[in-house]
């Protein structure tokens, strides 16, 4: 018997194959994310239906090839919004989560947080005409693969919009056009194959699911374009989300990262040109070398270089920089430190304790050594990377087993999990 797990990313689409009885990843198909629509300078736009058909064909290539799949687990890019008609299809583009027209509202929710963006819209009537509902675009791709015409919102997802309570379950603000939210592993309808769908749930939230074996005991470190720190409990310092059928996580998200790191290869491309020379393809390996003996007198790097989600106008900083350490290595260094120490600054200010197992997931870890080891070294804790690479789809198919009715609780299905050598 086999799981399918679908994440609907920001960059990518990826559709996951896992054993149900082992755990192990039979299959895994990453397609790119290339439906990006030009807009307003402020506006980071996608187009569902684009994004549908990726979909679609990832999952009738997998029904074609594989006949004894019990289920179809489904997650993706959180806060953003697409407006859906009275017929369940898209009468707008997807606003992402990096959409930044909320920042021009004043509603105490972060830019490109789905009731941001939506009460930007209705003050600049913008909202389509058609409209009846909204939901994240991952909701909207698990309607229509269940041949559904109203999106059935989990609540990872509905709490991702903002002004929602987690108390009880429900929005804060009096819109109609809010859709229906459910807390449980809703089953949505079947695809044409007859594969069960189930409602799509927060990629934060799945890739917790498909990487931690140990949840109470575990903290998951994510670095991709963003960077991420979640474990189990209510936030005080951090954000609370809800999980899937019940409990929470603390979360603190770092809106750089991965793209910190991304900005100090640029600079060294640049750098190249400036002296006449062209770089063959990546940095990322030359600099990953660099990092692999400490230097003495390390600088001090602050990557907050985009700002937080409570303070955009943030910038980061690099101090301690004299003339016996302004060189590469030290700069490689102190940008990957500094990702690290952000997310630990999260950690220290929640005050959380009785942790012993710390997970890392995203290709920054998997690709680096260095990075690995200044995770292990600063929150003092041994390491480990799952032995699949799709966190989020996994995740996304546990839950989707869960709702089959194959294991009857995300606990027990979190034990197929396995992590590498590292």
């Amino acid at each position: 018997m086999k799981a399918l797990g679908l994440d609907i990313g920001t960059t990518t689409l990826c559709l996951t194959i896992i054993d149900a009885h082992t755990g192990a990843t039979i299959e895994s198909t990453t397609v790119p994310n290339d439906t990006n629509i030009a807009g307003r300078p402020f506006e980071r736009l996608q187009d569902p239906a684009q994004i549908l058909a990726k979909a679609q064909d990832l999952v009738n290539a997998a029904a074609a090839k594989h006949r004894d799949i019990a289920s179809l687990g489904i997650a993706g890019q959180m806060h953003g919004i697409v407006y859906v008609n009275a017929a369940g299809k898209a009468c707008s583009p997807l606003f992402t989560w990096q959409d930044q027209r909320g920042a021009m509202v004043e509603l105490g929710v972060p830019a490109g947080y789905g009731c941001a963006t939506h009460a930007y819209n209705l003050q600049h009537h913008e909202v389509p005409a058609e409209a009846v509902t909204l939901c994240t675009i991952h909701d909207y791709v698990g309607m229509q693969l269940a041949g559904a015409t109203t999106p059935l919102v989990n609540v990872t997802n509905a709490a991702s919009f903002g002004l929602f309570d987690l108390a009880t379950g429900s929005f804060t603000a009096d819109w109609p056009i809010f859709p229906q939210v459910t807390a449980e592993c809703a089953k949505l309808g079947e695809t044409p194959q007859g594969i069960p769908v189930f409602c799509a749930i927060g990629d934060n939230q799945a890739s917790f699911i498909g990487s931690v074996r140990e949840p109470e005991k575990s903290i998951l470190v994510n670095v991709g374009t963003g960077s991420q720190i979640s474990f189990v409990g209510a936030g005080d310092a951090l954000e609370t989300r809800p999980m899937p059928c019940g409990g929470s996580l603390a979360v603190g998200a770092a809106l750089c990262g991965g793209r910190a790191y991304a900005a100090l290869e640029h600079f060294f491309r640049q750098t190249l040109a400036m002296a006449g020379c062209t770089a063959q393809g990546e940095l990322y390996a030359a600099m990953n070398a660099l990092a692999m003996q400490p230097p003495a007198q390390p600088l001090t790097v602050d990557t907050r270089f985009g700002g937080t989600r409570a303070d955009p106008a943030r910038r980061g900083a690099i101090t301690n920089l004299g003339l016996e350490n302004f060189t590469p290595a030290h700069l490689v260094c102190g940008v990957l430190q500094g990702i690290v120490d952000e997310l630990h600054a999260m950690y220290c200010a929640e005050n959380a304790g009785g942790h012993t197992v710390l997970v890392a997931s995203g290709n920054a870890v998997r690709k680096g050594e260095s990075l690995r080891r200044m995770f292990a070294e600063t929150f003092g804790m041994p390491l480990h990377v799952p032995a699949h690479n799709e966190e989020a789809a996994y995740g996304a198919a546990l839950f989707g087993l869960v709702g089959a009715g194959v294991y009857d609780s995300l606990a027990n299905a979190q034990q197929l999990i396995q992590y590498q050598e590292v």
